[in-house]
């Protein structure tokens, strides 16, 4: 195989996967109710905003896609029109999005899948946002794989930093240093957050057998 072929190969594993995440996400804001675009895109910016930006690009064909699977369906919304109102100010209607029973299903058991997809950062951000639909046990299992992910990371930022230290520009080691303070804050905030869901399982369970 080819260098160039790999490469291909890999952007299209990647882009996938975002677009995987997208749907993901899309599914579960349209579980709060129906959504026109504009809305929705905004909804998703401050799930999916740290780590990318959302076009409607990207939006409307992963829309497309959803919906000719079944898991989302277009509505229709006239809105109501004063009766005082002149003739010609009445409101255009405008199509929302809505999830179907199979967009909720299919979303169920999306939310509550722990593979290491859940683990990256893009694919992290989309699951904690929906943590509030997730079961304990799995939320649990996503946090300590994350947890797992920056670890490794962390040790590799460390590692690096060594063997570079003396070939690099100030500046450089500036950024690096930002970047292993970025991953050792969050497997700190990611051990308080497991330990708070292991205390809330522990309770649930006493309260259960009380």
């Amino acid at each position: 195989m080819s260098l160039l072929r790999y490469i291909d190969l890999i952007y299209l594993y990647v882009m996938t996967k975002r677009a995987d995440i997208l749907e993901f996400a899309v599914l579960g804001m349209l579980g709060d109710g129906p959504l026109h675009g504009y809305e929705l895109r905004k909804r998703l910016d401050t799930v999916l905003g740290p780590f990318r930006t959302l076009s409607f690009g990207s939006l409307y064909p992963c829309l497309r896609r959803i919906e000719q699977r079944g898991l989302i369906t277009q509505v229709t919304v006239t809105p109501a029109i004063d009766s005082n109102a002149p003739a010609l100010s009445g409101k255009r209607a405008r199509v929302v999005y809505a999830l179907t029973g199979e967009g909720k299903e299919a979303f169920e058991h999306w939310v509550n899948e722990a593979g290491p997809e859940a683990w990256e950062d893009e694919g992290f951000a989309a699951h904690l946002a929906f943590f509030g639909r997730t079961e304990a046990r799995v939320r649990v299992r996503i946090l300590e794989g994350r947890r797992s992910r920056l670890e490794e990371r962390v040790a590799m930022l460390r590692e690096s930093m060594k063997r570079q230290r003396e070939s690099v520009d100030a500046y450089t080691l500036e950024l690096q240093n930002h970047g292993l303070d970025r991953a050792e804050h969050e497997v700190r905030w990611l051990n308080e957050l497991i330990t708070t869901e292991r205390k809330n399982a522990e309770v649930a369970q006493q309260s259960s057998t009380a």
